[in-house]
């Protein structure tokens, strides 16, 4: 299919508009955004000299907004599996402080690929220990094609100012301020950041909450959980991002209500090495803001909004005879409209809509996972996978087509990381805990002949 053209009018077969999935409608796609959403007779009629794409069999829908990422951990995400919950000490900053300028672009161009492939067109960054400048991290998602919330780690205090105001002229980069955990930082510098970031319309990125260890250690240290030591300060306010929070008391609940703070459901994070599942529909009901993280899990869309609701079916809705828990809708907004507006960009993407960055994918709806049809907002939740997605578009540009670039070489990439990634990983000497160390998975009873 041909994408090009000043203007371009695109004739899916459904569009899932806030309202949910709609037939009949067409999309007007001009300088990266949407200008246009409409009747299919109605857009043709007015703009007759635009491109006109009939995209027989698909769905536009918006692209996937990946609330809570760390894009230069992709070379070890495998390395979490099966050890105990908090690894950032053993795993992660070993891994990045291995990282140079060279491996890291390449460890985030890798990351966005496999975000971009699983339907993300948008993914928050939430700041790197590697011991390189994070224009390393923009020019690396700008090359794939990824708008990116990028955080600079300011701990010291320092470089906050000069950070917010650095990308204003990138489309695709918007900047964003981070203290890895509460206490990495004085009261100070996190009251003073979260200030910054407040007056700046800038999201602060903090994880809370997350696991057992890291709230004790808040007790000891300040007298107070996370969240609440947060809200005593002063430092949490509407910009204010939490990760994972999947350990709050009802009092803490109120305190990110009633600030208008925003969080990070990350169900995969919390199946693969959590404490507990956040309690996302209770945060829901109390009017939390929220979007769902990866937290460079895996970079699947559609796997996503499946274990979001999966999470919390398994976590509280069997336990209360809940069979809906949110249905397909719920997850849905969660994953691309409300996941932008909890990341700070609600007013740039995350819809369908007139005025919003054009960000969005084709989704191939003649599959027999989606055959026959009677639901499709919860059938994307539960049917639907990344081989489906026909394209991606980020800032009106097609960035991926069938999985694969289609201004670079993504295959290319992908065996540069398999020899570069190995050898980071060496150099960072992880420290793992033996997940079997009496074998039982080595040692399977076999059936007998």
């Amino acid at each position: 299919m041909d994408f090009h053209g000043k203007q371009l009018l695109l004739v899916p077969d459904v569009v899932l508009l806030p309202e949910g999935p709609v037939k009949g409608r067409a999309v007007l796609v001009q300088d990266g955004t949407f200008r246009a959403v409409g009747p299919v007779r109605t857009l043709t009629d007015a703009h007759r000299n635009a491109r006109t794409v009939r995209l027989k069999g698909h769905l536009l829908m918006p692209g996937f907004v990946d609330a809570h990422h760390h894009l230069t951990q992709s070379f070890g995400k495998a390395q979490a599996f099966g050890q105990p919950s908090e690894i950032f000490k053993t795993v992660w900053e070993p891994l990045e402080h291995a990282l140079d300028e060279e491996s890291a672009h390449l460890s985030v161009k890798l990351a966005a690929l496999e975000a971009l492939r699983g339907g993300f067109t948008t993914a928050a960054d939430a700041g790197t220990r590697a011991p390189v400048d994070v224009g390393v991290i923009a020019e690396a998602a700008e090359e794939a094609g990824l708008r990116c919330v990028l955080s600079k780690v300011v701990s010291d205090g320092k470089g906050g100012e000069e950070h917010l105001e650095r990308f204003r002229s990138s489309r695709l980069i918007h900047p964003s301020l981070a203290i890895p955990v509460p206490e990495n930082a004085t009261a100070a510098v996190l009251k003073r950041t979260a200030d910054l970031c407040a007056d700046a319309d800038a999201v602060f990125q903090i994880h809370v909450n997350e696991h057992l260890a890291a709230v004790e250690r808040s007790l000891k240290s300040v007298g107070r959980r996370p969240v609440s030591y947060l809200h005593h300060i002063g430092a949490l306010n509407s910009h204010t991002l939490g990760a994972h929070a999947t350990l709050l008391t009802p009092d803490e609940m109120r305190m990110l209500a009633d600030t208008g703070a925003a969080l990070s459901y990350n169900p995969v994070a919390s199946a693969w090495k959590g404490n507990g599942v956040a309690h996302a529909l209770m945060w829901q009901a109390l009017g939390i803001r929220f979007g769902t993280g990866t937290d460079g899990t895996r970079g699947g869309g559609f796997r996503l909004v499946d274990a979001a609701e999966s999470a919390q079916r398994l976590a509280y809705g069997l336990m209360s005879g809940d069979s809906s828990c949110g249905a397909g809708r719920t997850w849905l907004a969660h994953a691309t409209a409300l996941s932008a507006d909890a990341v700070g960009l609600g007013k740039v993407t995350g819809e369908i809509a007139v005025g919003k960055a054009a960000d969005f994918l084709l989704v191939d709806l003649q599959v027999p996972e989606l055959t026959p049809s009677y639901d499709l907002s919860w059938e994307l939740v539960r049917l639907a996978d990344r081989d489906q997605i026909t394209a991606v578009f980020v800032d009106g540009k097609l960035r991926l087509w069938h999985g694969w670039p289609t201004d670079w070489d993504g295959p290319a990439l992908v065996r540069e990381a398999a020899e570069v990634g190995p050898r980071v990983v060496r150099r960072a000497r992880i420290q793992r805990v033996d997940p079997d160390p009496d074998g039982t998975a080595r040692h399977l009873r076999r059936p007998r002949s």
